[in-house]
């Protein structure tokens, strides 16, 4: 078996979900080739090949590949398929962008969102919100398969030999092209992959309460900030701050859950966090359910003495 995985980057570095893509790759057997498509992308693909467990790194270096459209991607994927017997990419937006596209193409059916692999193909997925995990079996010859980031250990960065191997790029497809891209900058940890995630919900009131009482606690505690989809709405946070089903999916070591009741929407973003604090008034919340630690009270008491007890 041979398995390829599709780096995610941003032409100057990998994304942190592509080590944990690996990982979900090792776990399945044989060897593992990791295709990087980009422009002037020649340091990610260095870093690519030093991947505990990469044997191979395929690059496409052109300007076709500067913004990762789907269709261009798509169509060198499917122009170097032959051999593999599995495609795996994370189920980031990145991966969700094409991933799907490239399983019609190859009249497959894609498997989403892994969470544990069973054998080379039976992967285990979550379904209903995460209540349950299903089972699949997959017959296709090429597996399409994309993986839940926050259930598989990142593989080593260091401790791999990969050759690295270049490809020749297609011409452009010319179906779309890139108008702009907003990216939200911070100094706290990105965060789909913090060590630390501190999320607020409903229970502050407001973007000032949310805001005002969180970031110092995250400071001190060098977390990422994460909300419910409750917060989200009601404006307190900017939408990629939202965990959950509709949002981001995390599994920090140690997560707090601060004004959040624990509707099944946000417990399926953040329940297989290693340990969880949840903070909230209501001694009866969902949230209290898988929470490690819990602490029932006013938010607004609380969170001032714990941020001032660091």
């Amino acid at each position: 078996m041979t398995i390829l995985v599709i780096a995610e980057h941003d032409n100057a570095s990998l994304k942190a979900s592509t080590f944990n893509t690996v990982a979900a790759a090792s776990k399945i057997g044989g060897d593992v080739h990791v295709l990087v498509a980009g422009l002037g992308c020649d340091a990610v693909a260095q870093a690519a090949a030093k991947i505990a467990g990469v044997s191979k790194v395929r690059v496409a270096d052109a300007a076709v590949y500067k913004d990762q459209l789907a269709e261009n991607l798509t169509a060198l994927i499917l122009a170097n398929i032959s051999g593999y017997t599995h495609v795996l990419a994370p189920a980031t937006a990145f991966g969700k962008n094409f991933m799907p596209r490239v399983a019609a193409l190859l009249d497959a059916s894609q498997v989403s969102d892994i969470v544990a692999v069973e054998s080379a193909d039976t992967f285990v997925r979550p379904i209903y919100a995460g209540n349950a995990l299903a089972t699949v079996q997959t017959p296709d010859a090429v597996k399409v398969v994309t993986v839940r980031t926050a259930a598989f250990d990142a593989a080593a960065a260091e401790g791999g030999a990969g050759v690295v191997e270049a490809l020749s790029a297609a011409a452009d497809s010319g179906l779309s092209k890139l108008l702009g891209r907003e990216i939200a900058s911070s100094s706290r940890p990105e965060l789909g992959s913090a060590r630390v995630v501190v999320s607020g919900g409903r229970g502050f009131g407001s973007s000032e309460s949310y805001h005002g009482l969180l970031e110092p606690l995250a400071d001190k505690l060098g977390a990422a900030l994460g909300a419910s989809r409750a917060a989200v709405d009601a404006g307190y946070a900017p939408n990629d701050y939202q965990v959950g089903q509709t949002g981001k999916v995390v599994a920090p070591e140690l997560y707090f859950a601060i004004g959040i009741s624990g509707a099944i929407q946000h417990l399926a973003g953040m329940k297989d966090s290693k340990i969880i604090v949840a903070i909230n008034k209501d001694a009866d919340s969902p949230i209290f359910q898988i929470a490690d630690y819990g602490l029932v009270g006013d938010l607004f008491d609380i969170v001032p003495k714990l941020t001032a007890a660091l």
